[in-house]
């Protein structure tokens, strides 16, 4: 029994001294989207943050596909011991609901370390498509000469449920047209090929300056700071709409606290920085932060209310 007591104790030193000298090496931060798109760019202005303050390299691993869940699995199976980290955006909380099984379980397999930043979606049309408001947009998908389109960046994806909300709330049935990753599907909306996208203001706010795309509303309740200009979708004839994309790291289950404590740390600096606020802002989004235990309470929060969402608006993974 004393030997087996000394192993224990021998143990938890162990893992405490490792968890106090972390990080030792390179942090990975996987992605599950395409690079370019929303949540790459975060991914990428936090482990700059991480580099600054620690001295150590940030590679960003994008691993695409399943709307996550090739991901979240290799983040879910890694050592929990902080060098590997998982940007997660709303999919992390639809996909329970969305899939009829998952490799791994949502709320016990992950640490949630920080809800990093909020984004309201802008609703862009390509400048072909004869619609210059909400409302015309909504006309023309009622009654136009053929079904318009709409991509995503897949099935379940922030984009898509912000669509299909739009479709149950207006009665009209735009095409879902997935695609792997927010960018390439907005990429194909810039070029003419995809009429319509809900995609965020930090992806779609270039490309509607420079008249590449039309914006025609935000998905938020209130106006947008940035676009102050331009209505939200609920005012435009769909009444108690609303639509936010939200982002965030997560690491795996069993992440020993000491790393937690300065991965936490970390994330509430970075989004805090001047230079990362205010280029937050500017492109329309909401600086977040908060601990560990308000991010898996928020999760818990969105993963029961993307269920009703999807039951309502009956989305199928198929």
């Amino acid at each position: 029994m004393k030997n087996f007591l000394a192993l224990v104790t021998l143990f938890l030193l162990s893992s405490v001294a490792q968890a106090q000298g972390f990080p030792d090496r390179p942090i990975r931060i996987l992605v599950p989207f395409a690079p370019g798109g929303s949540t790459d760019i975060l991914a990428r202005m936090l482990g700059q943050k991480m580099t600054e303050a620690w001295g150590q390299q940030v590679v960003i691993d994008n691993r695409t596909g399943g709307n996550g869940v090739i991901a979240a699995q290799l983040t879910a199976q890694a050592n929990a011991d902080g060098h590997t980290l998982l940007m997660v955006a709303i999919g992390h909380a639809i996909n329970p609901s969305l899939l009829n099984s998952l490799p791994y379980d949502t709320a016990r397999d992950f640490t949630p370390v920080s809800l990093t930043a909020i984004l309201p979606l802008m609703v862009a049309v390509h400048p072909a498509v004869k619609a210059a408001t909400m409302r015309e947009l909504i006309a023309l998908a009622r009654n136009g000469a053929r079904p318009l389109t709409y991509a995503s960046g897949g099935i379940g994806s922030s984009q898509h449920l912000a669509a299909e909300l739009i479709n149950f709330m207006a009665g009209v049935n735009m095409t879902h047209v997935p695609y792997k990753g927010g960018n390439p599907g907005l990429l194909d909306v810039v070029g003419g090929h995809v009429d319509m996208m809900a995609s965020t203001i930090l992806t779609v706010a270039p490309h509607a300056r420079a008249g590449r795309l039309r914006a025609l509303a935000i998905t938020t309740a209130k106006r947008n700071a940035a676009w102050p200009d331009l209505p939200t979708v609920a005012e435009s004839g769909l009444k108690g709409y609303e639509s936010i994309a939200w982002y965030g790291i997560v690491a795996p289950a069993g992440l020993p606290p000491a790393a937690l404590a300065k991965l936490s740390e970390v994330m509430m600096k970075g989004t805090q920085a001047p230079d990362m606020r205010d280029a937050l802002i500017a492109q329309g989004a909401e600086p977040a932060g908060g601990t560990p235990r308000q991010f898996a309470a928020f999760i818990k929060t969105e993963t029961a209310k993307y269920a009703r969402v999807i039951r309502q608006a009956g989305v199928r993974a198929d």
